[in-house]
């Protein structure tokens, strides 16, 4: 048995190695950017960035486990293990069979110790890249909700906004609402929500700003039907928007309220209050079928997860096992943050997006979009399903939920 090429080897590849995550850890500093990066870019850079401390730290573990695989090995072999070319020791010296073995020993000793110092580098630059990440999400909630403000405070101007030229067109509907002579009553005081502004007598469906108690305003997409006013809380149409997200974004939300986005777990929340609510789920097949599912449900906060309660019949088609108090519960999920009902799985990364889980089988609306159904069963599974309509398979083509509060309350 000889030992020495495999050690040879071993030895290039770690060296090769941390020359590369030296490489990693020093950067070329690049040259200023001629323009401000949108936020969409930077969210990507971000996630490359995390992408590639994964990679990384995974490298790292992997190497450090190979050296300690040749430590034992070289250990074993004895007199063996000794350099191509180096004179042979006496048959009869264990005094210089011991010498090679602890020489080889502390090489790789050396080695693990620079392996670590660069995986605990790796690991500090991870933190970092997720911290500014994380950073990023509030300072866009921030810049959001001042620009809500600025359109509230300045309402005449809205005509001449630098917006697309589809948000330009719902705009103008939230100064009709107001009006000259009760602008500064709204101002002072928001509907709550969709149904409040119904009661107040809008009927045109459209974009509006809303402030639930505690809550900054903020924009919401507004359904008016002969029911009462109904607030979009999800929309997929096209696949525009990614929806394999972080806790941190499904809890503030994301995308454009005029095309797909999800409004944010904490909206919801703050917009139904102690109030329960009805949930309404419109999905729509490659066929043309549609279909709308009504049923009655309660959102917890984030020290519940954002649980979703349910009634025994609806619980039975999400896959919710869990009783409280009030009903079935079921915890809402994402690949960092995971609540789901499996044991031996993470739902949302086993398939993709954020949900109230479950099982992983019964639903996901939030799943990946395919603008044809994949022919690969394995890859159907990953996308946009009910599996109580068109089954866990069939990746659907459309989908939106809606709220409405049951019980309204006066704002205080």
């Amino acid at each position: 048995m000889r030992c020495a090429p495999t050690a040879g080897v071993a030895l290039v590849l770690c060296a090769a190695t941390a020359g590369l995550l030296s490489a990693q850890g020093h950067p070329t500093p690049a040259k200023p950017p001629s323009r401000f990066a949108s936020w969409e870019e930077v969210n990507v850079l971000a996630h490359g960035l995390l992408q590639l401390g994964h990679g990384l730290r995974e490298h790292v573990e992997r190497t450090r486990g190979q050296l300690g695989a040749l430590e034992r090995r070289l250990g074993a072999c004895g007199a063996a293990c000794e350099e191509p070319g180096a004179p042979a020791a006496p048959p009869h010296d264990p005094t210089s069979l011991v010498s090679r073995s602890e020489a080889a020993s502390e090489t790789l000793r050396s080695l693990q110790t620079q392996l670590k110092a660069q995986n605990s580098r790796i690991e500090q630059l991870f933190q970092k890249v997720a911290q500014q990440q994380r950073h990023l999400e509030k300072q866009h909630l921030k810049i959001q909700n001042l620009q809500s403000q600025v359109g509230l405070l300045a309402p005449m101007h809205l005509d001449h906004g630098v917006g697309r030229p589809a948000r330009r067109k719902r705009l103008p509907k939230m100064s009709q609402l107001v009006g000259p002579v009760h602008n500064i009553s709204h101002l002072r005081r928001l509907p709550r929500d969709c149904q409040e502004l119904f009661e107040e007598g809008e009927r045109q469906s459209g974009l509006f700003q809303i402030q639930p108690q505690g809550s900054l305003p903020f924009l919401a997409n507004c359904r008016m039907t002969s029911d009462g006013g109904w607030t979009i809380i999800q929309r997929r149409q096209d696949g525009s928007v990614d929806f394999n997200q972080s806790w941190e974004a499904y809890k503030t939300g994301f995308g454009d309220p005029q095309g797909e986005f999800w409004l944010g777990l904490e909206k919801v929340h703050l917009i139904l209050g102690d109030r329960g609510s009805h949930l309404v789920v419109q999905l729509q097949d490659w066929e043309g079928n549609a279909e709308s599912l009504q049923f009655p449900v309660h959102l917890g906060g984030e020290d519940t997860a954002y649980s979703l309660q349910l009634t025994a019949p609806v619980a039975s088609k999400l896959g919710a096992t869990t009783v409280t108090p009030s009903g079935f519960s079921l915890a809402f999920s994402t690949w960092d943050q995971d609540h789901d009902l499996r044991r031996d799985k993470n739902c949302a990364k086993n398939l993709s997006g954020g949900w109230w889980f479950g099982t992983c089988v019964h639903s996901n609306l939030n799943g990946q979009y395919f603008h044809s159904i994949p022919q690969q069963r394995q890859q159907r599974k990953k996308g946009i399903f009910w599996k109580t309509w068109r089954g866990r398979y069939y990746p659907l083509q459309a989908t939106t939920m809606l709220i409405q509060p049951t019980v309204t309350q006066a704002a205080s």
